[in-house]
């Protein structure tokens, strides 16, 4: 085994522990590991120097999918679900991208937004397709062929979402590491000498843009499923700003980082939500600027840091 990916190795153990040894924090990690996805999905963008402050419209296809297709009947099971969740926000994102990727930049996060706006818009006044602002209830789909009570739908979800969250970390880490995935880096630093040897950086950047929807369809795929329900405020903007903003505190860039930023979030929001209801976001606020203060370039890179002061 590479040691790269050694310490990720060692992050799935440990997490595949904690619902066995602390049962009431299943749904909190499967949260955090779903979220973890989309920002997996920022940092694949932030490689090319690129930040979308949209991809809020990815993660809401992925969920209202689930959501159309659990209405509809169909019967389809949470692991059928979730990928075609992920193909659907692609697709859209493939289609999208042919516009979108001629922009770099502030050009590129500002159009993203404008297009997660508009989608944000049509799921609040479609209501009698979308529900409107109420959005969507989810009923709990079958999960490997199986209907489960509660509690043990909840610990199974965790572990495929584990196991979803593992893989993707794992792909996307071999993606960047490859030709085309250091052409990323090209697009970001030199993007002119990139054309000169006759690669299109707009091409390169379209296949990154489409595998970051593919990731927040997957993370918004899984959360409308754990939830059992959807709304419009999955498009809206601070969803999306939420993306970008953990992906920071993870340490941009960093595809461990992505879900040990996003674990670090939503277990601060959810504690500040326990301990002082009406000043969550005050408590979340304060405990976020700390972290920063103390990790400015991301956690991961704390133990890096504290290597280098070492005498």
């Amino acid at each position: 085994m590479r040691p790269e990916f050694l310490p990720g190795v060692a992050a799935a153990l440990v997490l595949a522990l904690v619902p066995l040894l602390v049962p009431w924090t299943t749904v909190m990690l499967t949260i955090a590991l779903a979220i973890g996805l989309s920002v997996l999905a920022i940092v694949v963008l932030l490689r090319a120097g690129q930040v979308s402050f949209g991809h809020g419209l990815y993660y809401a296809t992925g969920a209202y999918t689930v959501a159309f297709l659990v209405k509809a009947r169909l019967s389809l099971d949470a692991l059928i679900l979730i990928p075609l969740g992920g193909l659907v926000a692609m697709l859209i994102a493939v289609a999208f991208g042919f516009f979108a990727v001629r922009y770099r930049d502030i050009f590129f996060a500002m159009i993203n937004l404008a297009i997660s706006m508009v989608a944000f818009s049509l799921l609040e006044k479609l209501y009698h397709i979308t529900g409107g602002g109420d959005g969507m209830n989810v009923a709990r789909p079958t999960l490997g062929g199986g209907r489960l009570d509660r509690a043990a739908f909840e610990a199974w979800m965790f572990y495929a979402t584990l196991a979803i969250a593992a893989l993707a970390g794992l792909l996307v880490t071999r993606y960047l590491a490859s030709p085309l995935g250091r052409a990323l880096e090209a697009v970001k630093s030199n993007e002119m000498r990139l054309e000169y040897l006759g690669v299109s950086g707009n091409h390169v950047l379209h296949v990154a843009y489409a595998i970051s929807a593919a990731l927040a369809g997957v993370s918004g795929a899984i959360i409308a499923i754990v939830n059992g329900h959807v709304a419009p405020e999955f498009a809206y903007w601070v969803r999306s700003g939420e993306f970008v903003f953990i992906a920071i505190l993870g340490g941009a860039g960093n595809v461990l980082g992505a879900f040990a930023g996003s674990m670090v979030f939503e277990a601060i929001r959810n504690h500040a939500a326990a301990l002082a209801a009406d000043y969550w976001q005050t408590t979340l606020g304060l405990s976020l600027i700390a972290i920063i203060m103390f990790a400015p370039d991301g956690l991961t890179q704390l133990r890096f840091k504290r290597n280098k002061t070492r005498p």
